[in-house]
């Protein structure tokens, strides 16, 4: 495209998340005029930041942390001296304590007590003696290295809360790539010879990271202010309702209030989920796209964001491992940033329970929700209800990708279909249905731009183990070292096929 052309159909852009707006920064550089599209009133996507009379908080708690240059660069030269380096604090909360994560063998055992610690080590040694064959799922992989009684403690409730399915549903592939290399022997053996070199510590586990003065929400108003004053647009309450196409992307129709407008571009890029994005094409979409995009799932999220006439744990979040609670994680925004907080003698807590759009969690009213967590801190003895001064809930949906065993072949249908356009380009996790880290979807949104710009890059390369293919126009040596993208990025777990 040369400049003449971007004046006169700007770059469409679905969603302003931190994929789609990293789209727009990046052709804003270029001098490519965008349009972005968000239904929300925020920007931000899953990455903004909730204010609730005066007191912010996150939407599950977002580091800034990354391997790849460009995108560092990117959050530095937004942020400048509002980017804070802030120091990790992650525990375990169970039966009224805390314990060390990653687990530490000793700490644990001694927490426990004499007789759990008798049981673990029986277990154990009875999972070394006997041990499940063949290894088929989640539950079977971690009671074959840590022995049952440990799963039952550390591993089972919270995988359950987060995912909304059994343990002995999830493959052991996903423990397998998550935790590789540990078990308790090993964690023993580690905690018994220190090691002095550190290149073996899990990448993903850090102790620092970066974190914006006001949360992430933060990051992306600035840039938006940025694109817009850079000539393009960011359109907040406008909803994308059909994609009008023939042999490729022609325009998109959108409503904001109660006017409708067609939208005509050159080039589209969509971060919305693929579900929702093939179910807008007019006229329709062949029937097998169809089918398959309806195939995707999604778990979804809400947090109920409590404020205390008081202060709490050290922590920045802790991961709530009791069955006896719903609440599956909880962090502590005053420690994240203390800017966060108007009154340093208070604090927000922000209480996050996983759920299904439409289940018992998710339909309850917003009072409902807030007597729930007020309930659940007691229950857990880390705060009194009576300690509670004001609440706020905000609901996420599709916030995670749902890794089930139809994903797979429905993604890559819808995909074809798409690349056979030629001027839509999908970017992001909802818009890959990859459930990754920030970073991730900023590189899909770089390497978008750049396609725009002349690149020829496949963004479905960016986080496979066996690193980025070098015969795309040298990714490597402009972006960094995919590899290393992959290996921080959260793995999934997939859901195995039920025998008989």
């Amino acid at each position: 495209m040369n400049p003449s052309e971007s004046d006169q159909k700007p770059v469409v852009i679905i969603g302003a998340g931190p994929a789609g707006l990293t789209a727009a920064y990046e052709l804003s550089k270029a001098e490519v005029r965008s349009v972005v599209l968000e239904k929300d009133r925020v920007v931000g996507g899953i990455s903004r930041t909730v204010s609730h009379n005066g007191y912010c908080f996150d939407i599950g708690g977002h580091r800034f942390f990354t391997k790849i240059k460009p995108v560092e660069e990117m959050w530095h030269e937004v942020l400048a001296d509002d980017f804070l380096l802030r120091k990790r604090m992650s525990r375990i909360y169970y039966a009224k304590k805390f314990f060390h994560y990653p687990l530490r063998p000793f700490d644990a055992l001694r927490k426990l007590g004499p007789f759990k610690a008798l049981w673990i080590l029986l277990s154990f040694i009875r999972a070394q003696v006997r041990p499940i064959k063949p290894e088929r799922n989640f539950e079977e992989w971690v009671v074959n290295r840590f022995g049952r009684h440990l799963y039952k403690i550390f591993f089972k409730t919270y995988t359950e809360k987060v995912w909304g399915m059994p343990c002995t549903e999830i493959s052991a592939e996903w423990p397998a790539q998550r935790i590789k290399g540990l078990s308790l022997s090993s964690a023993l053996r580690e905690a018994l010879i220190k090691k002095a070199n550190n290149a073996d510590v899990i990448k993903t586990l850090i102790d620092k990271f970066h974190y914006p003065k006001k949360g992430p929400g933060m990051m992306w108003e600035r840039v938006a202010e940025i694109v817009s004053a850079r000539g393009s647009q960011v359109l907040l309450n406008t909803k994308t309702l059909n994609i009008l196409w023939s042999d490729a992307v022609t325009g998109l129709r959108v409503q904001t209030g109660s006017t409708i407008d067609v939208i005509e571009g050159r080039h589209f890029i969509s971060s919305m989920p693929i579900r929702e994005l093939i179910e807008c094409f007019d006229p329709p979409a062949p029937a097998e796209v169809r089918s398959a995009a309806s195939r995707l799932k999604y778990r979804d999220f809400l947090t109920v964001a409590l404020v205390l006439d008081r202060d709490a744990f050290p922590d920045n979040w802790i991961y709530i491992h009791d069955s006896s609670v719903k609440l599956g994680r909880i962090q502590n925004f005053k420690n994240w940033s203390p800017d966060m907080v108007p009154d340093p003698t208070k604090t927000c807590l922000g209480l996050e329970y996983f759920c299904f759009e439409g289940d018992g969690l998710w339909t309850m009213s917003d009072k409902d929700l807030i007597d729930l967590g007020k309930r659940e801190l007691e229950v857990l003895g880390l705060a009194r209800a009576a300690d509670v001064l004001d609440g706020a809930v905000v609901r996420m949906p599709k916030a995670y990708p749902v890794y089930d065993e139809a994903y797979k072949e429905a993604v890559n249908v819808v995909r074809a279909f798409v690349q056979g356009l030629g001027n839509l380009q999908m970017v992001g996790r909802n818009g890959m249905h990859k459930y990754n880290n920030q970073d991730h979807s900023m590189v899909t949104a770089m390497l978008a731009a750049r396609n725009i710009l002349g690149g020829r890059f496949d963004l479905w390369a960016v986080n496979v183990e066996e690193g980025y293919h070098e015969e795309l126009d040298g990714a490597p040596r402009e972006l960094g070292d995919f590899k290393e993208l992959a290996i921080t990025q959260p793995r999934v777990p997939e859901r195995v096929k039920l025998q008989g």
